[in-house]
């Protein structure tokens, strides 16, 4: 084992607890808040956080999931600072780690959230697409205007070298990862979002408060690779015999994109919501308050019930798509196929065009606006990639060797291909399931030559109301 950590270090982690406010959080139990990070959860900005729900509307298909980005940024500051600390007790001599250090990383595990929209990652997927400009907007960079905005709004007295950080830390991403390794102690950027692996306390945190949340088991243990991690040239590695560990962390995850995060009715849902945002978006100019933080902290899941209750005459479409997911009158789910494996590297997102193009003759007639689609990505963090291959592993505390393991030294039972593309297709009015389906059947056979379709839409579906 490493050397036991002396006083030195221990002084860099202890806290005076006259000056801390604690809650009490139903995942990770007690969380204490010093005064630093109190000034940026005592604001507007960051108590809008409150008012976002963490899985944006899969609520309405798993009603336990009504937890918010607040807490969830709660978990993840205090998560930052229990993977800290651990770095420093056992390594913190040897590593230069400072209390700006540990400051730094927990502020950036706190405020790595605050640039979310409404309905989580639908926001910045579906939403923002609707205006110019919003292709490349996303909520890191939006976090990072938002920091900055906060700063300025609150008058709160911090360091600009301390803040620049914090904001690498939270847009650090796998495109930045040979600039992010160049970065003095670039192991402190792996902690919060990991570009490198993509093993971070955010996911540590979600997996977990999500799978609970929506009443779903959750057997991957975060705290045996909190512990066991380690610092080696300048990244965080793990343990060899921690490698299912790993696996299961990146397999949850998907797991959690197909049967909660993509759930069909939940997807459904969603594309009922952007065509009402979308419909509602001249009279709330959504999508230009995006780009101002000034105007952006002011959005958040209340838009709907702004737009259902609202008398303008010109949301009336908006408001009758609200008032169908009310009535659980959803986008009815037609059918649903995978993408071939092979296919996966040249495919192109399927459209309605591609779905109407695709009517045979004689039928009823579709357009465009009666059929909605949805590509589905879920992998495990790298796309068609393993991302157990970009993690760097050691032997035991004794070793100062680290190296890669393939799947097949491990167990021939772990995935060949690591990523998933589906293709759902949903009729927007109860009468025309049976076209649709027709349609999206003869598209199936033009693109591939078969159905590749599990199974027939079911005849009770295709019923005319």
């Amino acid at each position: 084992m490493e050397t036991p950590p002396c006083s030195d270090v221990w002084e860099l982690i202890s806290k005076d607890r006259r000056s801390l406010k604690h809650v009490h959080d139903n995942v990770h139990g007690n969380i204490y808040l010093e005064p630093l990070f109190m000034k940026f959860i005592d604001t507007p900005q960051f108590q809008r956080l409150r008012d976002l729900k963490q899985l944006g509307l899969t609520h309405m298909v798993y009603p336990g999931a009504v937890h918010s980005r607040f807490e969830h940024s709660l978990g993840v500051y205090w998560l930052a600072g229990e993977a800290i600390n651990k770095i420093t007790a056992y390594q913190g001599l040897e590593l230069e780690i400072e209390h700006d250090d540990i400051k730094t990383v927990k502020l950036a595990g706190l405020l790595h959230d605050v640039g979310h929209g409404p309905f989580s990652h639908l926001f910045e997927r579906e939403v923002m697409s609707m205006g110019p400009g919003g292709n490349i907007w996303s909520h890191e960079n939006m976090s990072v205007k938002m920091i900055e905005y906060m700063v300025d709004e609150n008058n709160i007295d911090i360091d600009p070298e301390t803040l620049k950080r914090v904001k690498d830390m939270i847009t650090c991403c796998p495109k930045d990862v040979l600039l992010t390794s160049l970065k003095p102690k670039s192991f402190l950027y792996d902690i919060v979002a990991n570009g490198r692996t993509g093993i971070d306390v955010d996911k540590f945190d979600y997996i977990v408060r999500d799978s609970r949340a929506c009443g779903l088991g959750c057997n991957f243990q975060f705290e045996r690779l909190m512990e066991s991690m380690r610092v080696m040239d300048n990244q965080i590695c793990y343990r060899a015999k921690d490698y299912l560990t790993i696996h299961k962390l990146f397999a949850t995850r998907a797991d959690l994109h197909r049967t909660v995060y993509t759930h069909a009715k939940v997807k459904a849902i969603e594309l009922m919501v952007v065509d009402a945002l979308r419909k509602a978006d001249s009279s709330y100019q959504i999508v230009s308050r995006a780009f101002r933080p000034s105007e952006f902290w002011k959005l958040d899941d209340s838009i709907l019930k702004a737009i259902e209750t609202s008398s303008e005459p010109e949301l009336k479409e908006a408001k009758d798509l609200i008032t169908r997911i009310r009535r659980r009158d959803l986008y009815k789910f037609c059918n649903e196929f995978s993408v071939p494996k092979e296919e996966i590297d040249y495919f192109k997102a399927i459209t309605p065009k591609d779905i109407i193009c695709s009517q045979k003759s004689g039928h009823t007639s579709l357009t465009e606006e009666d059929v909605a689609v949805s590509n589905v990505k879920i992998d495990l963090t790298r796309g068609t990639d393993n991302p157990l291959q970009s993690i760097k592993f050691f032997k035991d505390y004794e070793s100062s060797d680290t190296f890669h393991i393939e799947d097949d030294r491990i167990s021939h039972l772990l995935p060949a291909f690591y990523q998933d593309t589906i293709v759902r297709v949903y009729s927007k009015k109860p009468e025309l399931v049976e076209a649709v389906s027709a349609a999206f059947e003869n598209f199936q056979l033009k693109t591939y030559g078969m159905k590749k379709q599990v199974h027939e839409t079911p005849e009770k579906k295709k019923r005319r109301r």
